[in-house]
C-alpha cells in the first residue's frame, strides 16, 4: 500500500510586497459580475491602426506544413501570397 504524500505549501509571502496594482493593471483584467465574464481583458483584438481581421481557413495539409516549415510570422507570409496573386489575378479565374 503506497502512503500518501504530505502536501507541501508554498512560503508565505509577505503582502506588502506585491506589485503596486495600476489602471494599466485594471484595463488588462477580466471583469466578471458573479460568475459571468463581462469583458476580456487582453487588449483590443488588433493593434490600433491594423485593417486585419481574425478569420478560420481550411488548407490542405501540405500547404500549412510549407508555410509553417519557413518559421515564424508564416501567417503574414501568407497574406503577402495571396496579396500578390490578387494583383494579376481575379478570382473568377479560380475553378474550385
Amino acid at each position: 500500500m503506497n502512503a500518501s504524500k504530505r502536501t507541501t505549501h508554498p512560503e508565505w509571502i509577505d503582502p506588502d510586497d506585491a506589485p503596486e496594482l495600476t489602471d494599466d493593471f485594471f484595463e488588462q483584467a477580466d471583469l466578471y459580475r458573479g460568475d459571468e465574464l463581462i469583458k476580456r481583458g487582453r487588449g483590443p483584438g488588433r493593434p490600433p491602426g491594423s485593417n486585419k481581421s481574425v478569420t478560420t481557413v481550411r488548407l490542405d495539409d501540405d500547404l500549412l506544413e510549407a508555410l509553417r516549415s519557413s518559421g515564424p510570422r508564416w501567417q503574414t507570409r501568407l497574406n503577402a501570397l495571396v496579396r500578390e496573386w490578387l494583383k494579376t489575378h481575379k478570382l473568377e479565374e479560380l475553378n474550385v
